[in-house]
């Protein structure tokens, strides 16, 4: 289980609002957040309802001061609670729309996909097998987005902006 709790203030002050699942609309629960704490587990969290929009990566710890962080703004408005997972990793990358193309096959985390491929771009992927994290630059800096088994037959499907990863890690109890 997973417990995340967003407080309206900086430095864990106001009103909070304790989430152990996914919600996929907060705006009822507070205004805004300023701090979160991570109990335990690990969660996506989005600043627009229904797990769209900007996202963020939140692992077991205490934001004090989540919005100088993360560069975002205070509007928190859903959270997904990342299951964990203890078998394997398998994701694959392809270089096309609907998983056309090169493809190329990870069990592991990357920290430069241009390094291991030759390739940055990528339109397609299929995860079968654990949940990721995809960054846009090498050793998993700038953006970065959420994915769970399944296939996404467009890099829209995972982030709306580029094609363009640097980066790959597997979400385990970090």
């Amino acid at each position: 289980m997973g417990k995340i709790i967003f407080y309206e203030d900086r430095n864990f002050g106001g009103r909070h609002y304790e989430c152990m699942s996914d919600c996929s609309d907060l705006h009822s629960m507070f205004e805004r957040c300023r701090s979160i704490r991570v109990e335990s587990g690990m969660f996506m969290i989005y600043d627009r309802p229904g797990f769209v929009g900007n996202q963020f990566f939140m692992k077991r710890g205490e934001y004090s001061d989540y919005m100088g962080m993360t560069n975002m703004n205070d509007c928190v408005r859903s959270c997904r609670m990342i299951p964990m997972h203890s078998g394997s990793f398998r994701m694959r990358l392809y270089e096309h729309f609907d998983m056309g193309g090169q493809m190329m096959e990870l069990n592991n985390d990357c920290p430069n996909l241009m390094d291991r491929f030759r390739l940055s771009n990528f339109n397609s992927c299929n995860v079968m097998d654990g949940h990721w994290l995809l960054y846009e630059q090498p050793n998993y800096r700038g953006r970065h987005y959420y994915l769970r088994p399944g296939q996404y037959r467009s890099f829209s499907e995972w982030s709306g902006g580029s094609s363009r990863l640097g980066s790959v890690r597997r979400l385990m109890d970090l």
